[in-house]
């Protein structure tokens, strides 16, 4: 009899932990799918780690074929599991440490409980996000090809897809000042990728007469960056498949926002010093001419286009933040990603 009840106890206690670990199983999975953020993504490195940033940023290294090396991307997963994805690119001066949308604006805090995720590339100083055709600068020692298109349009996408459930297909776009320029020009010749993009300050007339001129300096001023090497000479095609102004009939089917200031300082500019409000204004009021002259184009070309254009305001983080906020309805609803 003892032996029985022993036998029964045994038994008993196999079932009673065999029903409790079958709900743990269950509990345990059902936390993990419900929470898209709390677990670091594989990288090349191994696994990405958390960022500096917070609000659930990781920090993940990708590997770029065409470049043949790790690009960092900042990213974001989106809160509830959702398909969508933002990508948000940096200005002429990138850094290699952080994308500035996580640095001079908290983006990811802007859009902690969206079901969308915030795709922030690391680099590509001075680029306009294109593939170049030769060393991005004249320091032979350090020889760096940019080919910033095929990575943010072929590679990363795919790892996007495997590790953050991010589809292909269901992407918006934004970027400020030269990101600008870039959003408009790969959302154009890739419009099965992106169904949004947005231009925060951007020279949307690159071929128009002087900006080549223009673009040379700046891009020598940001980093010693040789401008013809990023599509070759001045009568290369490829330089006229880079302009916005140009290639916006890609655009059709597209939603686009483009903004850009007076130039005027106003009461938003008043922390800001001399020298900055002095280079911000002359900048910002050549987004805004390039930027109304885009847009009258588009507009003959039937594009669905909205425009924003402050009374005040300079080429600065004030600018591109508010835009940033003012925008997030617009981005959530266009993508589904609330």
């Amino acid at each position: 009899m003892s032996g029985l009840n022993r036998t029964s106890r045994r038994i008993l206690a196999f079932v009673t932990a065999f029903a409790v670990a079958a709900t743990l199983m269950v509990v345990g999975s059902g936390v993990a799918k419900a929470d898209n953020r709390a677990w670091l993504r594989p990288d090349a490195t191994g696994t990405c780690e958390w960022d500096a940033a917070q609000f659930w940023v990781q920090r993940c290294d990708v590997w770029s074929e065409s470049t043949g090396h790790n690009i960092t991307v900042q990213i974001q997963p989106a809160a509830r599991g959702g398909n969508a994805g933002y990508y948000l690119l940096d200005g002429l001066r990138a850094t290699n440490h952080a994308n500035a949308w996580t640095v001079d604006v908290n983006a990811a805090a802007t859009f902690n409980n969206s079901n969308i995720t915030l795709v922030m590339p690391v680099g590509g100083a001075g680029s306009f996000y294109a593939d170049w055709e030769g060393p991005a600068t004249y320091d032979l020692a350090d020889p760096v090809t940019y080919q910033w298109e095929t990575f943010l349009t072929s590679e990363l996408p795919v790892y996007l897809q495997q590790h953050f459930g991010v589809s292909p297909n269901n992407n918006s776009i934004a970027g400020l000042s030269m990101g600008g320029t870039s959003a408009l020009n790969l959302a154009a010749k890739h419009p099965d990728m992106f169904r949004q993009a947005l231009s925060f300050s951007g020279y949307l007339t690159a071929t128009m007469p002087g900006m080549q001129t223009m673009m040379r300096v700046a891009l020598l001023d940001a980093g010693g960056f040789n401008i013809n090497a990023m599509y070759g000479s001045m009568i290369s095609p490829r330089r006229f498949e880079n302009d916005p102004f140009l290639n916006m009939g890609g655009l059709h089917g597209t939603d686009v926002y483009v903004s850009a200031a007076s130039g005027l300082w106003g009461p938003e500019d008043a922390n800001y010093p001399l020298n900055l409000k002095l280079s911000g204004t002359p900048l910002e009021m050549l987004a805004h001419v390039t930027t109304r002259m885009w847009e009258a184009k588009a507009r003959l070309e039937g594009l669905n286009v909205t425009a924003d254009y402050p009374p005040t305001g300079i080429h600065n983080w004030t600018q591109f933040g508010y835009q940033l906020n003012k925008t997030k309805p617009r981005v959530l609803d266009v993508m589904n990603a609330w």
